[in-house]
């Protein structure tokens, strides 16, 4: 009797795996998003779009010429050595009431909820378990979601640097929509892909580089306007086979009073100091730090060039503004160390003058009122068992 049961549970248990390894399938072509052909219309004509494909201004390469070799020993010996040895401390408080002066809080990876004056935008949103078109394969999580979705407060902007699967969630974006009335604000070429997911055409607002829209609170508020701006970045795109068919950007966040700067994913560009001088200084920025390598050097910035990025966006001003490091800790992308990113970047900023705050995954930080910064990280990256 016993081994009957066994063998309907085994049994159970393989159907049940087969239907999820059929609906992840079933949902990898939605997860690819729009085609060339119905990302065209909207992309001709833009600044940096030509032959069907979008470009850096500077000469960039996805993979360094002839590293491929390399490339590979390091995939085979170095592919977890970005885990972190102790589990990651999260802060789960919902957010206040109302939105602050200038206030941030770090979800993990690129997804942080700006306050800037009164308003709220959420940027690279990403909750799901993995980053990938399906959710059985793919990088997975180093830790939990600090805060249900449908914990966060209504937003008035959901700000998008690009389509890689790191930065733009299907699943995400489907909740959000749902649970939202905010506007998606997005650069060219990514509102197809919100369309095909039944995104309303009337949330969707897609820029060029050097373009804006201007966010108004209703009649009485007590509140101004607030513009975000797309800016330049230096990276690629792409969710499938087909690269660069969407535009990649960084973005200007300015309120009357704050200016705050979400640098997405990018590599070292001399774009910072040209967006510095029309947009800034900043009060804030959110620069990547991590996932960098020497195989992919013109993409992704290591954590000296992120605090060079800061020090050109606040037009070489000494010691203005905070910077907020993102793009680390929470999905294993590169072949550094977990806590590397944060302690070289550390290192530069205090050679430099550069004031840094690293919140927890979940923590608001008062970038007018910030307490001193306590090292969390080196309490995680202490010797131990991780949970995977």
């Amino acid at each position: 009797m016993a081994g009957t049961i066994r063998r309907l549970v085994a049994g159970a248990a393989g159907v049940a795996g087969l239907s999820a390894l059929v609906r992840a399938a079933w949902d990898v072509p939605e997860e690819l998003g729009a085609t060339a052909n119905e990302i065209a219309p909207v992309a001709a004509g833009a600044s940096s779009y030509r032959d069907r494909k979008f470009h850096n201004t500077e000469p960039s390469v996805q993979l360094a010429p002839g590293s491929s070799p390399s490339l590979l020993t390091s995939v085979l010996t170095r592919r977890n050595v970005g885990r972190p040895p102790r589990p990651v401390p999260l802060v789960s408080e919902p957010p206040a009431g109302t939105a602050g002066a200038l206030a941030v809080t770090w979800y993990g990876h690129a997804s942080a909820l700006l306050e800037v004056d009164g308003f709220r935008v959420l940027t690279d949103p990403v909750w799901s378990e993995r980053v990938s078109p399906s959710q059985l394969v793919g990088p997975a999580r180093l830790h939990p979601v600090p805060l249900p979705l449908t914990d966060l407060p209504p937003l008035d902007a959901i700000v998008i640097s690009h389509d890689h699967y790191d930065h733009l969630d299907l699943a995400t974006v489907r909740a959000l929509t749902d649970t939202q009335d905010a506007l998606f604000v997005v650069p060219l070429g990514i509102g197809a892909h919100l369309r095909k997911w039944r995104v309303p055409a009337a949330r969707i607002v897609e820029l060029d580089w050097g373009t804006s829209t201007t966010l108004n609170r209703p009649a009485g508020s007590g509140a101004d306007a607030l513009v975000i701006t797309c800016t330049e970045a230096r990276h690629f795109s792409g969710r499938g086979t087909s690269r660069n068919l969407t535009q990649w950007a960084s973005w200007v966040i300015s309120g009357p009073r704050h200016r705050a700067y979400f640098g997405g994913d990018t590599g070292y560009t001399k774009a910072f100091a040209e967006i510095g001088a029309n947009y800034g200084p900043f009060d804030l920025t959110l620069l990547p730090v991590g996932a960098y390598d020497e195989h992919w050097p013109d993409i992704h910035m290591n954590p000296e060039e992120a605090v060079a990025a800061h020090a050109d966006v606040c037009v070489g001003a000494a010691g203005y503004g905070v910077m907020v490091p993102i793009h680390w800790a929470t999905f294993n992308l590169a072949f550094h160390p977990w806590v590397e990113p944060i302690r070289r970047m550390r290192a530069a900023a205090q050679a430099a003058g550069t004031r840094t705050a690293v919140p927890l995954p979940g923590q608001r930080l008062d970038i007018d009122t910030l307490s001193p910064q306590v090292e969390w990280w080196e309490d995680v990256d202490k010797p131990g068992k991780t949970d995977e």
